[in-house]
């Protein structure tokens, strides 16, 4: 509709002899002014020499009768042209919207691209802490939003493997008396971690044999640092799958920079146009290019992390048979190292860059502060979960609306933690408050799991009752729940081509809000109600639309709460 309704305005001013003009047709703010409004008048009035107001009379008259499916325009305050739509639209999105189920909200806009979100990124031999999990959150709704435009999409993971942070825990581990043979977890490699880095911060000798250490993770040049290297990284990466078996992720490639290394460092040597050597090191003059300067292979000739970015570009294409669009996202803390990295990749893999697309996230706060694993104040992943999951089960039990079961509290946990995390736009900093993350009423996770499942539970007792989907009977104004229901694709639509994941929790949560409200004033699971029918064709629809919605978020729909 709002293509419909723009390309009519559009012949309106044709037929008025106004030149073209730049002119948004959206969904107002409050339903009561229209399901679609206009600004038309207000930037056309200048070339038509006109006040807005007056313009706004003649386009109107001009387009009466000549919108199937809108059932009046009006004008409002300056000049603004509002449009109101027919029962009838409403009626055919909602039998629509039920006949397509599953794939209800979905488009093809993004049909044949093949496109690569690469988000975690956690470091092995450093602790997985609630930082990982707000990033995996944004990137997996990114994943998501993308499968709903139809983009053929492959998740990736690249983990930091070799690097100063390894030489730390390194050396922790063997200031901990960690072998090769002991029993150790990833706990201790983050104890570890942060031994290795107090003393390298702290003691000019200890720097100098940290230094020597990570040069041998890298030339593998002594056996006792790489038995233990290699036992540490096992330990890790088997941790980091029990994470993600736990907040339901998957990746279809991992990457590592022990693999991009050597890659990266023969990119830069084999461009030294673009990186050319000061002070020992190569560096790529950013400043040249309104960036600033930074460095791609150090005075150890060793490859920093941009110059193995560069080669984790090319090393995705390899593995993923190319790509059309490579999105990655991070804290929003590398922002401006990243445009550095792209105009760097720019000169070496010239289609890579313009292909690649860089999302800077906020971080995740709780009120003590930032969190550092280089100082160990870190909260843990699966601690914090577990946490959350335990005040879960209580709030479950405390307001009686369902009975507790493991399960149920962990889906209720993450939904909550995933949508405080959704919630504000990705670039914003967030601070987890679970007294509100966990509320079953309004702006939360568990409020609009708790919608589904009572739709669920609506449903069933009218199916009880005899008041099925079949045959309707339509009220003759629609209710308000339609007006908001029928935006769902468009929502998802436009989450995706702004990166803005929590226009869907916005709309999600005025969704329950207004069929709260439409439950509290209207009868389904009544078989006398002549309209009764067509409200379980509503419901049903609401139902898919959260549940979708959700999906979106990676959130999970419990039937039952």
């Amino acid at each position: 509709m709002e293509a419909v309704i723009r390309t009519a305005v559009e012949e309106a001013l044709v037929t008025l002899g106004i030149p073209e003009v730049d002119f948004c047709v959206e969904h107002p703010g409050e339903l009561t002014h229209g399901d679609y409004a206009c600004n038309v008048a207000m930037v056309a009035a200048k070339a038509a020499g006109l006040p807005p107001r007056v313009l706004a009379e003649q386009i109107v008259a001009t387009l009466v009768d000549q919108i199937e499916y809108v059932e009046r325009i009006e004008i409002a305050g300056p000049g603004f042209v509002n449009f109101y739509l027919a029962r009838d639209f409403f009626t055919l999105e909602i039998t629509r919207a039920a006949a397509l189920r599953d794939e209800w909200g979905m488009n093809l806009s993004e049909e044949g691209q093949k496109i690569v979100v690469e988000y975690t990124d956690p470091n092995p031999f450093k602790e997985f802490h609630i930082g990982h999990l707000f990033t995996n959150t944004v990137g997996e709704s990114i994943a998501r939003l993308g499968m709903m435009q139809g983009a053929d999409i492959k998740r990736v993971n690249y983990q930091g493997d070799v690097g100063l942070h390894v030489a730390h825990a390194l050396y922790g581990m063997k200031q901990l008396g960690i072998t090769v043979d002991s029993s150790f977890t990833a706990s201790d490699l983050g104890r570890a971690y942060v031994i290795g880095a107090a003393a390298y911060r702290d003691d000019e000798s200890v720097k100098s044999l940290i230094r020597d250490i990570n040069a041998k993770v890298y030339d593998r040049s002594d056996e006792g640092i790489n038995a233990l290297y290699d036992a540490g990284r096992a330990v890790s990466l088997a941790y980091f799958e029990t994470v993600y078996q736990v907040i339901g992720a998957s990746f279809d490639e991992y990457f590592f920079e022990s693999a991009m290394a050597p890659l990266g460092k023969a990119l830069v040597l084999s461009h030294p146009e673009v990186f050319p050597q000061s002070e020992g090191a190569h560096i790529f003059r950013g400043e040249e290019y309104g960036l600033h300067t930074r460095v791609f292979l150090n005075k150890e000739g060793l490859p920093t992390y941009e110059a193995k970015e560069l080669a984790l570009a090319k090393a995705k294409a390899d593995a993923l048979g190319g790509y059309d669009h490579s999105i990655v996202s991070t804290a929003k803390e590398i922002n401006e190292y990243f445009k550095v990295l792209k105009c760097a990749m720019g000169f070496v893999y010239p289609e890579l860059a313009a292909k690649t697309e860089h999302i800077g996230h906020g971080m995740v706060r709780l009120t003590s502060g930032k969190m550092s694993s280089r100082t160990g104040e870190v909260v843990r992943a699966l601690d914090f979960i577990a946490e959350i999951t335990e005040a879960a089960d209580v709030k479950i039990k405390g307001t009686g609306v369902a009975e507790s079961t493991p399960a149920l509290a962990n889906a209720i946990a993450l939904g909550a933690i995933k949508y405080a995390t959704l919630k504000g736009a990705i670039e914003q900093d967030t601070v987890f408050d679970t007294t509100k993350a966990l509320s079953f009423e309004g702006d939360s996770g568990p409020y609009l799991q708790y919608t589904h499942a009572r739709i669920c539970s609506v449903l069933e007792k009218a199916a009880v009752v005899g008041v099925v989907e079949g045959a309707f009977t339509v009220p003759p104004e629609p209710y308000q729940i339609e007006k908001i229901m029928y935006r769902f694709p468009d929502v998802i639509e436009m989450a995706w081509n702004n990166r803005t994941p929590h226009v869907v929790v916005g709309y999600l949560t005025e969704l329950a809000g207004a069929f709260n409200s439409f439950y509290a004033h209207e009868k389904i699971a009544d078989a006398s109600d002549e309209y009764a029918p067509y409200k379980v064709v509503i419901a049903k629809v609401v139902r898919e639309t959260l549940k979708k919605g959700l999906w979106t978020l990676g959130i999970e729909a419990p039937d039952k709460m």
